[in-house]
């Protein structure tokens, strides 16, 4: 008898409660009119500096910079891959441009093998930049092969990365550029 006074008890205290928690009726106003501002915040647009080149066109530089001497092959490979390809897509657009210009294409490989079987694997990969860029017209006479083999690495280093940036084929301006 006891619990059922008392949640007799508690239901009233609960409804009472509620019943004091209540909102006050809203009084009904007319709507006022709504004003709307638009506040516009200044645009900013950051640019970067105009920066004239001081790269001559035609130069050995406008070749190095714009264009890309150099194609990487794999490990005991002279295919070109297309990555390859667009960089000599690239010569040979530039040769067109420049038809007194004559390049030197050398081969090299990295450090391991043997010194003949490096010599021979280079001369395969220039001769693989220079058939590719004359499929494109540029002409055979104005392009020559060297294979360097092992001998002129770009980097120094006994690892991957090392390894990787030596195995090139890399078209060097050796005539017709300008200053």
């Amino acid at each position: 008898m006891q619990t059922i006074l008392k949640v007799t008890a508690a239901a009233v205290l609960l409804a009472t409660g509620a019943c004091a928690s209540k909102p006050k009726p809203v009084e009904e106003t007319k709507p006022a009119e709504e004003v709307v501002t638009t506040v516009e915040e200044p645009v900013v647009v950051k640019t970067d500096p105009v920066v004239e080149s001081t790269i001559a066109a035609g130069s050995l530089e406008d070749f190095r910079v714009n264009v890309g001497e150099r194609v990487y092959f794999d490990l005991d490979q002279y295919r070109l891959d297309s990555d390859d390809q667009d960089i000599l897509k690239r010569q040979a657009a530039w040769l067109a441009s420049y038809p007194n210009v004559r390049v030197l294409i050398a081969g090299n490989a990295d450090e391991r093998g043997t010194r003949e079987y490096n010599l021979a694997l280079g001369e395969r990969r220039a001769n693989a930049v220079k058939e590719y860029l004359v499929s494109l017209g540029v002409s055979a006479s104005r392009v020559d092969t060297v294979s360097y083999g092992k001998e002129r690495p770009v980097v120094a280093g006994s690892n991957d990365q090392s390894w990787a940036l030596n195995r090139n084929g890399w078209t060097q301006i050796v005539s017709g550029a300008t200053s």
